[in-house]
């Protein structure tokens, strides 16, 4: 693996997780959205990774590739979680409430945006540190030739 590569995956990693913070940020934000644009209940959204491939032309691309770190991360698309129910509250005054006055929250849930936020940020600062490290092991390797 070349120091260029190490760089390259920690930087996935980086773009990755900011990513990931951003989609919890705006989780919280729109925690108490009762309505969106189009009138519905605001739905939670979750980050989905998958690893970076590249598509070998031939085999001799494969074979050399055995065993190497990877390529990185990327995401592969931000899903909506349809598996957690809606919060509802009973508030007949609120302009969004039904028939029987409870009004549909998102299923926004805090305590697991923020315990996301932490993993994803301890997750962005392993992504620096390591590139920081392969950064620090090309900087040494260049001074060994003075």
């Amino acid at each position: 693996m070349s120091m260029m590569n190490g760089l390259n995956i920690s930087a996935s990693g980086m773009t990755a997780q900011r990513l990931r913070l951003d989609i919890i940020s705006q989780n919280i934000a729109n925690v108490n959205t009762t309505r969106d644009e189009d009138g519905n209940v605001y739905t939670r959204k979750t980050v989905v990774f998958a690893e970076k491939n590249t598509d070998p032309s031939s085999f001799s691309e494969v074979f050399n590739n055995i065993g190497s770190a990877g390529n990185g991360v990327k995401v592969t698309k931000i899903a909506d979680d349809t598996e957690s129910q809606m919060r509802k509250v009973y508030d007949p005054s609120h302009p969004d409430a039904d028939e029987d006055g409870y009004v549909t929250y998102p299923n926004v849930n805090i305590v697991q945006e923020m315990t996301d936020m932490i993993d994803a940020s301890r997750s962005y600062e392993a992504n620096v540190t390591a590139f920081n490290a392969t950064k620090n092991m090309a900087l040494k390797a260049l001074e060994i030739g003075k």
